[in-house]
């Protein structure tokens, strides 16, 4: 392991960092319009990048996939509907993987290719190298460990598997970053408070929720983090100016 891989794998959020059970919380109320609502405050942009991380991990037919922090299950049924895998889908919050259960139940042929599995990222409950691939979407903002956690998450991927992921960025240029940040302290907000009270608490909480992230972890430290924890050669490809990045490397 090298020399700083200690550390790394150690990072935490701060101690102001909101617990799980507040963030659990917080999301509860998001189900019914969390697709929708997504991707109106992300201009559209938000199915865009879940497309281009689907794209990423050229599953099989015949490939399980585990798909962390499925939520209302957007990146499971693109999976099947892409690639014809089948997928266990796995979060934490009841309320999302409700939302999800309600996308097959009104779809026979993706309920056939997906489980739902209630479960934490930072203890996933599948034996080492269980999966094919995996992905996770907006995940490691609300680990205390993220090194820790994917370790655990490559540790269910067979050897030469795909692991991919999607999480917001900071805007790299100075000008973007501006706009980005009036937008998610000002204008998001007040978006998501038409929509209803639970997506304005949500929008008032991602904007400083995401610079915490990228003052702990710069792009280049996650980087660091994903070969330690034992995926090769992670690529990426920076999307929207910056407001998103796709990460996706292979198992060694």
């Amino acid at each position: 392991m090298p020399p700083y891989a200690s550390y790394l794998l150690t990072v935490a959020f701060p101690a102001n960092r909101p617990s799980k059970d507040e963030t659990l919380r917080l999301f509860a109320g998001l189900p019914r319009r969390y697709d929708l609502a997504g991707a109106l405050l992300s201009f559209g942009q938000d199915p865009r990048w879940r497309r281009e991380m689907v794209k990423r991990l050229q599953a099989g037919h015949d490939d399980r996939v585990l798909d962390v922090a499925t939520g209302t299950g957007m990146v499971a049924t693109a999976l099947v509907r892409r690639y014809g895998c089948s997928v266990v889908g796995l979060d934490q919050s009841p309320e999302m993987l409700s939302g999800a259960q309600a996308k097959l139940d009104a779809d026979p042929r993706l309920g056939e290719r997906i489980d739902l599995v209630r479960g934490e990222a930072e203890s996933l409950p599948f034996a080492d190298g269980e999966f094919d691939h995996l992905t996770f979407t907006y995940l490691l903002r609300y680990v205390e460990d993220p090194g820790a956690t994917l370790s655990e998450l490559a540790r269910v991927v067979k050897s030469g598997g795909r692991v991919a992921s999607l999480e917001f960025m900071l805007p790299p240029n100075r000008i973007a970053r501006s706009l980005w940040h009036v937008y998610t302290r000002a204008f998001m907000p007040v978006l998501g408070r038409l929509i209803s009270h639970d997506w304005y608490e949500v929008s008032r909480f991602l904007g400083p929720s995401i610079s915490e992230l990228y003052e702990r972890l710069p792009l280049d430290r996650q980087l660091e983090l994903w070969r330690a924890a034992g995926i090769e050669r992670p690529e990426v490809r920076v999307m929207s100016f910056g407001g998103g990045v796709v990460i996706w490397g292979t198992r060694a």
